[in-house]
């Protein structure tokens, strides 16, 4: 999804984007006008897209990492 009043989130951490999206859902909430609240919910939905993926992008890497000290081949026992 684009929106020309969304920059990249590239620039932005990880807290920077939940910090969105905790202020976008209380201006979602404040805003009176039904136009307002859509546009204030496609820019929510993308700042919550965004976070959930950098979420499994993170759950990825631990396990890639974990993979290594407890992989599947310890838990094989041929004897």
């Amino acid at each position: 999804m684009f929106n020309p009043l969304v920059d990249s989130f590239d620039k932005l951490t990880d807290a920077e984007v939940e910090t969105k999206v905790v202020e976008l859902q209380r201006k979602y909430f404040m805003a009176r006008s039904p136009e307002m609240q859509i546009q204030v919910q496609a820019i929510l939905e993308m700042y919550r897209e965004e976070a959930s993926a950098r979420r499994a992008k993170q759950y990825i890497q631990q396990n890639n990492q974990d993979d290594g000290e407890k992989g599947l081949d310890n838990l094989i026992n041929i004897s």
